[in-house]
């Protein structure tokens, strides 16, 4: 039985920890294809839900009042798989995050794509984001990549916070994607 989630400040939660986090409402990932398989000893493996592919410009700037995101095409399955040429893509996932305001996550692609010259580029996961994410998928081989739908793409792993912030996350892509 693994130990209380108050004890483990600091700490990466397991597979046992994970496991429990599925049980509380809401759940600590939802819309999971099948916990045994993506529940990894250190997290869960997210699915793909959807590529896109950036057809436009974005821009960042220090205040965001001028932040503009980079529009997408979405790339069709043709036989539940997508061919990727040689660039960026976007991927959104299959499974909706609820993160409490005392756990944040990163994510890491898994080794098969590394393997395959393919990577992924995430940002962190604050404490207290609820929603359906996006990273950004590379595909670096000049041979391409094929990937089928809801292959396991990325990682993520948890960490429960020394102490929850006084607040949680509240920016413009909490509760992102839910509804799609």
């Amino acid at each position: 039985m693994p130990k209380d989630l108050a004890e483990l400040s600091g700490s990466v939660l397991t597979r046992e920890h994970i496991r429990a986090l599925l049980q509380v409402k809401p759940p600590l990932v939802e819309n999971l294809i099948d916990v045994d398989t993506q529940l990894q000893p250190n997290g869960v493996d997210l699915t793909v839900r959807r590529i896109e592919k950036l057809t436009s410009p974005g821009c960042v700037d220090f205040s965001n009042a001028e932040r503009t995101l980079s529009e997408t095409e979405p790339l069709g399955f043709v036989d539940d798989q997508v061919f990727l040429r040689p660039g960026a893509y976007k991927v959104m996932y299959n499974e909706i995050v609820h993160l409490p305001k005392d756990v944040m996550a990163f994510g890491a692609p898994r080794t098969s794509l590394i393997r395959c010259g393919v990577t992924l580029e995430t940002g962190f996961w604050d404490a207290g984001y609820e929603g359906r994410s996006e990273t950004l998928l590379v595909v670096h081989t000049e041979q391409g990549f094929v990937v089928k739908r809801n292959a396991r793409l990325l990682q993520l792993i948890f960490v429960k916070l020394v102490a929850a912030p006084d607040g949680g996350y509240c920016g413009i892509y909490q509760s992102e994607n839910i509804d799609q």
